[in-house]
């Protein structure tokens, strides 16, 4: 569903928005938030909900592992892109997973008409790391 409306989306962001997510904001075109939901080393897998405005969106990243890892995206409000390198991107929607492994060069946020959230986490693996790329062009973005 389309959440145009901050007031509205908050109503359905059952996991919460969150505060800035001032940490990985240059790796971000607009604003995005970050709720975690354990606390780091709490648990093996650490999850947060991440909250995009409507048109922001991260920058292309790989998830990188020498064994396990990569992450999942549960979508949890609103609606969002997921887009691999190569391929068309997909639209996403409350209840959307994904799988997103290793060594695939991705991006992921929301639609330009409405807010977004997903849960996401990292799977465990080791000498686990992210590799942040350029961001998502404007151009690119407005032919979704």
């Amino acid at each position: 569903m389309k959440y145009q409306h901050r007031a509205n989306f908050e109503k359905a962001n059952l996991f919460g928005t969150g505060v800035p997510n001032a940490m990985f904001a240059q790796y971000f075109v607009g604003n995005s938030f970050l709720n975690p939901l354990v606390k780091p080393g709490e648990a093996p897998i650490f999850l947060a909900n991440v909250t995009f405005e409507p048109g922001c969106r991260n920058n292309w990243h790989i998830h990188h592992a020498s064994n396990g890892g990569g992450q999942m995206l549960i979508c949890t409000a609103g609606e969002g892109w997921y887009q691999e390198e190569g391929q068309p991107a997909i639209s996403l929607k409350e209840g959307s997973v994904v799988y997103i492994p290793v060594g695939k060069k991705h991006w992921h946020g929301a639609t330009a008409d409405s807010w977004f959230s997903h849960i996401a986490f990292e799977l465990p693996g080791t000498e686990t790391k992210n590799e942040w790329l350029e961001p998502v062009s404007d151009k690119a973005y407005s032919k979704l």
